[in-house]
């Protein structure tokens, strides 16, 4: 085989393209370099770095929905209005997927002027500390090597994990009417 044993050590196999990307951001243990899906079996560095900045974007992203998602569950709605047209307070807007077809078109429209503010306000191109995540803000980056590689693993796995939790607050609420649902709501559950 490819180890030179049947139950192979995989540090004999040091032909392998993913040897490329074993040091790289992101790869921390027990699991080391995971690609179960082979994107990176070609070796292709700036495909994998493009990839690597996407993760960060899209692990960000989520994160801010996870806490959007918790957040008004245990601190509580703002108080006022998000609508003084429409006489529609923030506390009568519901938690999770329910918001969506509540939230007025006008609130909508300065959601998404805030993303692509986000998006282009900072140089995110190959090779420019955006590009890696660092955008000069002391608490997410430090004065040493070794700390803002340590923050940005720290960062690159709570965005993985933020990535699956929000999936999960998702496929929660569509199934039950809240993230938090009472499984007893889901009443089409093939498992009755």
């Amino acid at each position: 085989g490819l180890t030179g044993s049947a139950w192979g050590d995989w540090a004999l196999y040091g032909a392998s393209p993913l040897r490329a990307f074993e040091n790289e951001l992101g790869v921390q243990e027990p699991v080391g370099f995971w690609d179960p899906l082979g994107f990176t079996a070609d070796g292709d560095l700036l495909a994998f770095k493009r990839r690597r900045c996407v993760e960060l974007k899209h692990g960000r992203i989520c994160m801010l929905a996870t806490m959007g998602y918790i957040t008004p569950e245990v601190a509580g709605k703002l108080p006022g209005y998000c609508s003084f047209s429409m006489n529609l307070k923030f506390a009568d807007i519901p938690n999770g997927l329910a918001a969506i077809s509540k939230v007025p078109s006008a609130g909508w429209a300065q959601i998404l002027a805030y993303m692509a503010w986000c998006e282009i306000s900072q140089d995110q191109s190959a090779g420019s500390p955006g590009a890696k995540g660092d955008f000069g803000f002391k608490v997410l980056t430090a004065k040493d090597e070794a700390g803002v590689t340590k923050k940005l693993n720290s960062e690159l796995a709570n965005g993985r994990l933020a990535m699956m939790a929000i999936i999960g607050m998702f496929f929660q609420d569509g199934l039950t009417g809240s993230a938090w649902g009472d499984w007893a709501l889901y009443t089409a559950s093939p498992l009755r």
